[in-house]
């Protein structure tokens, strides 16, 4: 089977189901096959109830015990039931699903699989899978079944039995990868690594699946990269910036000293500026390290020299941030450049006279969103694009505005700490400067790890807290409950918690699946402190200034990556008060309390990034949730930094081989739109 073919070809996929498919992205048999599973079930052996652990996902059978009982409100019904066997009772619940009062009616043998948790120092298993009656288990037993992510309409089942079906259409004897390398690196094939990735027959089949695959995707990444380098060092400067002596005295003006990080990272800014070749520069900084002064340092030199300066920024709240905080500085220290704003919310009159002053140069510093690189926006010398790590300014645009004038230096600004080996790999397109001194007057925040037991503890400080004023994060690693709940999930969670801390708060929820214009709103919101407690998956990673913002909770953190946790912390310490990371975790593991223990104790993002490397094995694939930082469809650059520093090497043998290589590989149109 092609797989540039309709999925609407495969049997059992009609008009409704091609409609569940596209939302997830899926329109092709390609698409399909290449939707890799987000997890997977690993069905084991049913454990006596007296043995069952904590924070595991485990698997009893039993008999049931008195009645099903229904409670709560029609928002959030509760089903419970108790199970016995010869070992002990268990408490099991279940979330919005009151029919199973119905289907447990005649009693019996059941197995269940399920997170267990403690509530109120009782063990409870919430929400779990239900085989009723228990022989179905057997079927499973012992098999890892691929978990994929759903939309409302789309089961599992229906996903899975898609790819089944695409997966026996392939050409056996395809293969992307030349031979000399695959053999050279020990990589399994094409189709026995497609098979192998959805529907492993064991562990062991699953990583060489995994393997092959994530080494082909860096691979692709890597020669991507090397061609937009090829490109970029093909550019000469149009825009020759030098020096300005009023920038040197807004510097020697500002309320505190630059670090010397700062300084050194300036320093070889306007150097590049300056030089014969375009700027193609990315700055790495921690959390609060001072990135946006530097950056503010580059606007302003090209600014004040006459030409344009952009600023993009991944959300419309954090550009009207970033737009207010320009505005008032050039008011404050009385510098004659006019700054405008432009996002794709504004209305079309607005838009219209934003265009104008930007057309005829009145506008020099120019800060929003994507809504920068439109076709309607033409600018009048733009010299310098300052862009953050999600939006890359690839090769395309660059040529875009080379056809209007001439090509903008680009600088890109990064507070994910990377290890400079892998950075190198990653960035194989920029030159990299890196901010690693902290300025001296920032708070450091206090941590700890604490297991479920202290939720009570942790809700009475929020309240205090919010009573003086402040305001909380809460991280749950999920939107919604799936068929079998393993981690808090959003929607449940801020429902609970609205009911825990009464009328007087207000707390509200923030995921993904939320449209843009959503998430702006509630930003917007917690911003102006009209929302105390945030309840958000880890969208809130790239979001929003909130000093006011001083906790930080983490549920199940164990099932982050290090420099994740470390990323979601610096949304709080902004301000001038003491903030607060708890990482609250259900693992009893002896290296999960490890792994959470390096942040108990730092807050060091390089030093936590280098510890991260360490830690992360090919085991951990079942239980750690991927870092978060490059949307790779399966690759992890922590967890699998060995196979990226391989697909490295790779990339120079196929370049010296052969320099067509670079013209067989698709250009990016943004080579790290793929990061987070």
């Amino acid at each position: 089977m092609i797989e540039q073919t309709n999925i609407a070809e495969l049997k059992g996929i009609g008009e409704k189901t091609q409609r569940l498919f596209a939302k997830v992205g899926i329109e092709t048999v390609g698409d399909l096959i290449r939707y890799y599973p987000r997890g997977y079930d690993v069905y084991e052996e049913a454990v006596p109830i007296g043995e069952l652990e904590e924070g595991k996902v485990q698997t009893v059978t039993g008999m049931i015990f008195g009645r099903v009982q229904v409670s709560g409100s029609r928002k959030l019904q509760v089903t419970t039931l108790m199970l016995k066997d010869l070992t002990g009772t268990l408490k099991v619940i279940w979330f919005r699903m009151p029919f199973l009062r119905n289907t447990f009616a005649k009693g019996g043998a059941v197995t269940l699989r399920g997170r267990v948790v403690s509530r109120k120092q009782v063990l409870t298993m919430e929400h779990p899978e239900i085989f009723y009656p228990s022989e179905k288990y057997e079927e499973k037993k012992d098999t890892l079944q691929p978990v994929y992510g759903l939309t409302t309409g789309l089961t599992n089942h229906m996903v899975a039995k898609a790819v089944q079906q695409a997966l026996s259409g392939l050409n056996p004897s395809k293969e992307t990868l030349p031979e000399n390398v695959r053999l050279k690196y020990g990589l399994a094939e094409y189709n026995f690594a497609m098979r192998g990735i959805h529907f492993p027959e064991d562990k062991q089949v699953f990583y060489q699946a995994r393997e092959r695959l994530v080494f082909e995707e860096f691979l692709e990444f890597i020669l991507a990269l090397r061609k937009l380098r090829d490109k970029n060092e093909r550019f000469g400067n149009d825009y020759v910036i030098p020096a300005s002596p009023r920038v040197e005295e807004f510097i020697k003006e500002l309320p505190y000293e630059l670090t010397g990080a700062q300084k050194k990272v300036w320093k070889e800014i306007s150097a590049d500026m300056a030089s014969d070749t375009v700027m193609s520069r990315l700055v790495q900084g921690d959390v609060g390290s001072g990135k946006t002064i530097v950056a503010f340092l580059a606007l302003l030199t090209v600014a004040l020299n006459g030409m344009q300066a952009a600023m993009m920024a991944p959300t419309e709240v954090l550009a009207r941030q970033h737009y207010a905080t320009i505005t008032r500085m050039l008011e404050e220290h009385q510098i004659p450049v006019k700054a405008e704003l432009l996002t794709g919310s504004m209305t079309t009159k607005e838009k219209r006279r934003a265009y104008d002053r930007i057309e005829c140069g009145y506008a020099k510093i120019i800060v929003g969103t994507h809504a920068l690189i439109q076709d309607a926006v033409n600018y009048d010398n733009l010299a310098l694009v300052v862009t953050d790590e999600q939006h890359r300014f690839g090769v395309k645009q660059r040529e875009t505005f080379a056809k209007k004038g001439g090509v903008p230096h680009v600088l890109v600004m990064s507070a994910t700490p990377i290890p400079r080996t892998l950075a190198i790999i990653l960035y194989g397109d920029l030159d990299i400067s890196v901010i690693d001194e902290l300025p001296a007057n920032r708070l450091p925040i206090k941590n700890c790890v604490v297991d479920t037991g202290y939720h009570a503890t942790a809700y009475t400080f929020m309240k205090k807290q919010i009573g003086e004023g402040r305001q909380c994060y809460i991280i749950c690693p999920m939107v919604e409950e799936s068929e079998s709940l393993e981690a808090e999930n959003v929607l449940d969670y801020s429902s609970m918690l609205q009911e825990e801390m009464g009328e007087g708060i207000v707390v509200s929820c923030l995921h993904g699946r939320m449209k843009q214009a959503e998430k702006d709103e509630i930003m917007e919101r917690f911003a102006k402190n009209e929302i105390q407690i945030l309840v958000s998956t880890t969208v809130i990673e790239v979001g929003i200034d909130v000093p006011n913002a001083t906790v930080m909770m983490i549920e199940n953190a164990e099932r982050f990556g290090l420099a994740q946790l470390h990323q979601l912390r610096g949304r709080v310490g902004r301000g001038k008060h003491q903030s607060y990371c708890i990482f609250m975790t259900a693992s009893k593991a002896k290296e999960a309390k490890e792994r959470l223990d390096i942040l108990n104790h730092s807050n060091d993002g390089f030093k936590i990034a280098s510890e991260d490397l360490k830690l992360r094995g090919p085991g951990d694939l079942f239980g750690i949730r991927q870092s978060g930082l490059m949307n790779f469809r399966l690759g992890d650059v922590y967890q699998d930094a060995k196979i990226l520093q391989k697909a490295n090497e790779a990339a120079d043998l196929l370049i010296r081989e052969n320099s067509d290589w670079l013209k067989k590989i698709p250009e990016y149109e943004s080579t790290a739109s793929v990061i987070i």
